[in-house]
């Protein structure tokens, strides 16, 4: 089993844990592992790690997504999304007034820097427990906004009342609570009908496979080539790849505040960060016998 990362189309009604055990029997170890939760309806890529590429997950979830979509305006649910229930219905005088430069302008207010509630039925932990497991269990639960980064929020077409829409924004946002907030700008509500994501960070939808393929060919990016398609590299010695590898502290020459570092032989050695002009190890990949290999 090569260590590294599987780029997953993942398909409509499965869970992200689905997808982890099924590709755990693909690929034969219990060590496998997703970044950025998907919803069950929502299909397109998601990051599987493998192995020790695991340890990758929790910071390639700090980069941007995109996604395609589709938001039905004047329909409001219990989660923002179609599996919900029927919460508001704008009556059709209501509808006919949104005109197309209302939701111009309405998308426009919800683009760049600002503040988002996630919906209630998010996978946010609260008191260690999962927002949608306290909402299922019959609970109420309100959940502080946060900051998010909406980089794009285009229409791509109009069909009635159904928008297809494309969203470029920051890990934590959620595309079914800029429907929410879509709707409620636009005095009508809203709700997703359909979510594909077309991007984590430097992989895309181009490279994804389904699980289909993935039962006929494993497909796995090396972890070293996994790395460094997300991160900037620097080349050490083995000597400094040694000390590292036991967690101390190197001068480098890096200006990246998390840097992949190789070793010879382009072998990931561990990610670093920069802090106060040194390169602390935050997370080490190859074992110490790997370095006279």
């Amino acid at each position: 089993m090569t260590d590294g990362l599987i780029v997953v189309d993942k398909p409509p009604g499965w869970t992200s844990h689905d997808v982890v055990a099924r590709m755990r029997r693909i690929a034969g170890t219990r060590r496998v592992g997703h970044a950025g939760t998907l919803d069950p309806m929502a299909t397109g890529v998601l990051i599987l790690g493998v192995g020790q590429a695991t340890r990758l997950l929790g910071h390639l979830a700090l980069h941007d997504k995109e996604y395609q979509a589709t938001i039905r305006l004047g329909v409001a649910t219990t989660t923002d999304d179609a599996d919900g229930e029927v919460s508001a219905e704008a009556d059709d005088e209501s509808l006919e007034r949104v005109t197309d430069a209302k939701i111009a302008a309405a998308m426009k207010r919800l683009t760049g820097a600002g503040e988002q509630v996630p919906s209630s039925v998010s996978a946010i932990k609260v008191d260690g427990v999962r927002a949608y497991k306290r909402v299922r269990d019959g609970e109420q639960v309100e959940l502080s906004a946060r900051p998010v980064h909406v980089e794009r929020f285009d229409l791509l077409e109009r069909r009635a009342h159904d928008l297809d829409v494309e969203v470029s924004c920051s890990t934590g946002t959620y595309v079914r609570a800029l429907a929410r907030d879509l709707g409620a700008a636009l005095g009508v509500g809203a709700h997703l009908t359909r979510l594909r994501r077309t991007r984590v960070g430097p992989f895309h939808l181009s490279i994804a496979n389904g699980i289909d393929e993935l039962e006929e060919t494993l497909q796995i990016i090396p972890i070293a080539e996994a790395a460094t398609a997300v991160f900037p590299a620097v080349m050490v010695t083995e000597e400094e790849a040694a000390r590292i590898m036991h967690g101390q502290r190197l001068v480098l020459d890096i200006e990246q505040p998390t840097t992949a570092v190789l070793a010879p032989g382009n072998r990931l050695i561990a990610l670093v960060e920069l802090r106060d002009g040194v390169a602390q190890p935050i997370a080490v990949f190859a074992a110490q016998a790997d370095l006279s290999s």
